[in-house]
């Protein structure tokens, strides 16, 4: 079973937001792409919605988007069933 870090960035605003996030995403870095961890972000920017998962995305992570009540939770992982498609 992988750990989940979770940071909130509730208050916080791009681009600071998604700095943190390729900080945070690049800082572990291997346990994401071993399937070991996930990172939760907490936002209530809703621009952090868009710009986070388009460039997770373009590192190859997987983001999904829940809302919740006043914020909402990007959830960023690595596809490990994928992991070895390029092999």
């Amino acid at each position: 079973m992988s750990q989940e870090l979770q940071f909130d960035l509730r208050g916080q605003i791009c681009p600071s937001t998604l700095l943190t996030a390729l900080r945070e995403v690049n800082r572990h870095r291997r346990d994401l792409r071993q399937g070991n961890l996930r990172l939760t972000i907490h936002t209530d920017n809703r621009d952090s919605t868009a710009t986070i998962p388009e460039a997770m995305r373009n590192m190859g992570y997987r983001v999904t988007v829940e809302k919740k009540e006043g914020h909402y939770l990007l959830h960023i992982d690595f596809p490990v069933e994928d992991q070895g498609a390029g092999l």
